[in-house]
């Protein structure tokens, strides 16, 4: 087992994001993480990166507990993260933008691992544009670059498919697959697009208000009474 979130439970102003959350990750799986908007989602990536400190329950990577560790020493013990809207440096090349990766991981990225990754997204040829020229789809693919030269055991994505197009996350689910293939990857996932989660999950977590309401794979979880209520609202058939 790679990671493991045990009895998480996250308040916010006497308000629980997060409440009594299991989940554990086996090495080289993908793990999409799904539920509505409010459902805790971004939170628990939060608590495991170590940008929000859990109310109570631990955070274990390999059997080491990294609960409350800042955000720099978890990259450093191996998880990487990218952001559902990239934060680029838009004056810095992509080049340079992947390059600062490298300065938070246990095991940076040499200049040539770095053009590897930047031909591997297909991302070669504009190694010298500056970020701000990118468009979204480059934009998160430099991102995502970033968070590889760091050279992660986990990495965190957090809806990577929003605002892509079809064509788009179609060659998006095959980078993904891809990276996993090739580096051993192991991916925790927030989606909404529920049709790549179908194509590229190993294992689906469902996240509602904060608990977790269902959980295994990606055609028994989406077909979840559960699941289609806490999408819908109401009980379908």
């Amino acid at each position: 087992m790679l990671v493991e979130c045990r009895d998480l439970t996250v308040y916010f102003g006497g308000l629980p994001a997060l409440k009594n959350v299991n989940i554990e990750v086996n090495e080289g799986e993908i793990r999409a993480v799904i539920g509505p908007n409010g459902a805790g989602k971004t939170t628990l990536f939060n608590v495991i990166n170590g940008v929000i400190k859990p109310s109570s329950g631990r955070v274990f990577l390999l059997g080491t507990d990294v609960t409350g560790k800042p955000p720099h020493e978890i990259a450093r013990l191996g998880i990487s993260r990218t952001l559902q809207i990239p934060r680029l440096f838009k004056e810095l090349t992509v080049f340079e933008n992947v390059y600062v990766g490298t300065l938070y991981g246990a095991n940076s990225s040499t200049t040539s691992e770095i053009m590897d990754l930047l031909r591997t997204l297909g991302l070669e040829e504009k190694a010298g544009v500056r970020a701000g020229l990118l468009n979204l789809q480059e934009r998160k693919k430099v991102e995502l670059a970033r968070a590889l030269a760091a050279k992660p055991k986990l990495l965190l994505i957090d809806e990577y498919m929003s605002g892509l197009t079809p064509g788009e996350i179609s060659e998006s689910i095959k980078i993904l697959r891809m990276l996993r293939e090739k580096l051993g990857l192991t991916i925790v996932w927030v989606e909404h697009v529920i049709s790549a989660v179908a194509q590229l999950a190993d294992r689906v977590t469902v996240l509602n208000q904060g608990q977790k309401i269902a959980e295994g794979a990606p055609r028994e979880v989406i077909a979840d009474q559960r699941v289609v209520e806490a999408y819908l609202g109401e009980r379908v058939g």
